[in-house]
C-alpha cells in the first residue's frame, strides 16, 4: 500500500480526537485519523457511555424490586424482577454499537480518512500504522494532533486478571458477583460500586484516604455517604489494599486498617478503581522531541507542544481528565490549524459524578474561594422544596443546589449541587461561569416551572437574602 500524506493527522479516536478530525474536515483540511480500539475511544466504548447505561439499568432494576417488596406511587409488582447480566451487557453493547457506528459516519461525512490501526511515530511528523491485517502504512503529516487518551491505573500487587477487574471488566461481567470489593473511593469506583449494590451485590469499599470523593467537600458528599450507609454498603477509609489471598477455596482481599492491622474481605470480584493515567507509551513519543514531565505532555492555551505543528489534547495534557474538556480542545485545535484566532481558555469546566445521588460542580467551593483570598457569600437551596424534585421521588436524600459568589460584586465563583438528576443542571452551571454571571443575572432569569433549574435561581436568591420558596437566611 502506498504511503500517505495529509494536512492533519489525528492519533486517537476518542472524545478529543474524533471531534478534532471532524472539525478539521469541515474546515477543508485533508485529514486522517487513526485508532485501534474503536471510534469514540474509552469514553464511548469502555467508559462514559457504557457505564451510564449500566447505571441506568441498575436504577431501573432497583426501582422495580422496590415496588415488588414495598408498593409505592400506587404501583406494585406481583413478583420481584429477575436479573440477566448477559442481557444487561448485551443491551449496553447495543447502545455502544449504535454510537460508534454514528461516529464513523460523521467522520466519513466530514471527508476524514479513518484508519483502524496502531500508529507509532519515527519522528514528529511521520508514523507507521500497523493495520488490523498486520500490514503497515506510513503517514506523513503537516500537522499532528495527539489524542491517545488514558488507561486504567493497575496496582502492581493487584494486577488485572481473574477475579481482579478494572472498570472495563466491571461493565462486561456475565454473572453478578455476590460479594464485590471496590478498591478506591473516587468517582469511578463509587459509580460502579453503587450500581452493583442496586443490582444486588454485597459491596464493600477500601479507600486509602480518610473519606470518599475527596475532590468534593464534605457537605456535597454527605448525601452519598448516607445512601451507602442506608443501603448496607461498608466503607473502610484510611485503609490500604495489600493483595489477594486464597484460603479454604475462597478469595479474600487483604487490607491494612487505620491501626496498621491486616484484615480480610471475602470477594467474588475485586474492582480496582484508583484512577487513570495518560497513555504516553507505545506509540513513539520518545522519538518526537516533545517536552513532557514524564506523566503529561506540556501544552499552552493553543494546545501546542514544544514541537512546531504538533498538538496534544485531552487526558494526555493533564487534569481534569474529562471527555468534554477533550472535545472542546479538539475543536479549538482544528480551528487553530485552519488559521482561526482562537484558544482553549475556559473559565471553568463542570464535573459530574453519577453516584446516588448525583454530584455536579463547577468553579470554586466556598472554602476554595476563601483560600484564593475572596470574601464570599453563599446561597443554598434544598431540593426538598422543589416541586419537580418531589414529583420524581426526591426530597429525602438531602439534595441541594449551592452557589458561591464574591461579596463585593456578586460575580459567581462556583456552583455545586447534589441530588437526583442534577447532572442535567451542569450546562447551566457552566454557562453561568463562562459568561461571568452575577447573582442578579441568575435570579432575574425566568426559569421554567416545574424544573430542577428553579433550584439554581432560588440558590441565587438565597445568596441575595430573599429566596421565595424557603425562609430567608439570617445575615
Amino acid at each position: 500500500m502506498s504511503d500517505l500524506t495529509c494536512d492533519v493527522l489525528v492519533v486517537g479516536g476518542g472524545p478529543g480526537g474524533y471531534p478534532a478530525a471532524i472539525r478539521a474536515g469541515q474546515l477543508g483540511l485533508d485529514t486522517i485519523i487513526v485508532d485501534k480500539d474503536g471510534w469514540g475511544g474509552t469514553c464511548l466504548n469502555r467508559g462514559c457511555i457504557p457505564s451510564k447505561a449500566f447505571i441506568h439499568a441498575a436504577d431501573k432494576f432497583a426501582e422495580m424490586r422496590h415496588h415488588a417488596y414495598s408498593p409505592a406511587l400506587g404501583i406494585s409488582l406481583s413478583a420481584a424482577p429477575e436479573l440477566d447480566m448477559k442481557g444487561l451487557v448485551a443491551w449496553k453493547d447495543e447502545i455502544v454499537g449504535k454510537l460508534t457506528g454514528g461516529v464513523e459516519q460523521l467522520l466519513k461525512a466530514a471527508g476524514v480518512n479513518a484508519i483502524s490501526g496502531w500508529a507509532e511515530f519515527e519522528d514528529a511528523k511521520t508514523c507507521t500504522v500497523t493495520l488490523e491485517d498486520g500490514s503497515t502504512r506510513k503517514i506523513t503529516a503537516r500537522n499532528v494532533i495527539l489524542a491517545t487518551g488514558s488507561v486504567e491505573v493497575e496496582l502492581p500487587f493487584l494486577p488485572f486478571g481473574g477475579k481482579v477487574i478494572g472498570s472495563t471488566g466491571a461493565l462486561d461481567l456475565d454473572t453478578l458477583p455476590e460479594k464485590l470489593v471496590v478498591v478506591g473511593g473516587g468517582y469511578i469506583g463509587l459509580e460502579l460500586g453503587i450500581a452493583y449494590r442496586k443490582l444486588g451485590s454485597e459491596v464493600t469499599f477500601v479507600e486509602a484516604l480518610d473519606r470518599i470523593l475527596p475532590v468534593y467537600d464534605k457537605e456535597l458528599t454527605r448525601p452519598i455517604t448516607r445512601w451507602l450507609k442506608d443501603n448496607g454498603v461498608t466503607v473502610h477509609t484510611s485503609s490500604k489494599a495489600k493483595g489477594l489471598v486464597e484460603d479454604g477455596g475462597k478469595t479474600f482481599l487483604e487490607y491494612e486498617n487505620p491501626k496498621g492491622e491486616t484484615e480480610r474481605l471475602e470477594a467474588d470480584n475485586v474492582l480496582v478503581a484508583v484512577g487513570r493515567k495518560p497513555l504516553i507509551k507505545g506509540w513513539g513519543l520518545e522519538k518526537m522531541g516533545i517536552p513532557n514531565d514524564g506523566k503529561f505532555i506540556q501544552v499552552n492555551e493553543r494546545c501546542e507542544t514544544g514541537m512546531r505543528g504538533v498538538y496534544a489534547l485531552g487526558d494526555l495534557t493533564g487534569e481534569p481528565l474529562l471527555a468534554h474538556r477533550a472535545t472542546a480542545q479538539g475543536e479549538r485545535v482544528a480551528e487553530i490549524i485552519a488559521g482561526h484566532k482562537t484558544a482553549f481558555d475556559p473559565v471553568a469546566i463542570a464535573a459530574v459524578c453519577f453516584t446516588e445521588p448525583e454530584v455536579v460542580g463547577v468553579g470554586f467551593t466556598p472554602d476554595e474561594a476563601k483560600e484564593q483570598g475572596e470574601t464570599v457569600i453563599t446561597g443554598k437551596f434544598p431540593l426538598a422544596a422543589n416541586g419537580r424534585y418531589l414529583s420524581m421521588e426526591g426530597g429525602a436524600d438531602g439534595g441541594f443546589v449551592r452557589i458561591t459568589a464574591r461579596e463585593s460584586d456578586h460575580v459567581i465563583l462556583g456552583i455545586h449541587a447534589v441530588g437526583k438528576h442534577v447532572s442535567e443542571l451542569s450546562g447551566e452551571f457552566a454557562l453561568a461561569m463562562e459568561m461571568g454571571a452575577r447573582l442578579e443575572d441568575i435570579a432575574g432569569t425566568v426559569h421554567v416551572h416545574p424544573t430542577l433549574t428553579e433550584g439554581l435561581a432560588e440558590a441565587a436568591l438565597a445568596a441575595l437574602g430573599h429566596p421565595i420558596h424557603i425562609s430567608a437566611p439570617k445575615r
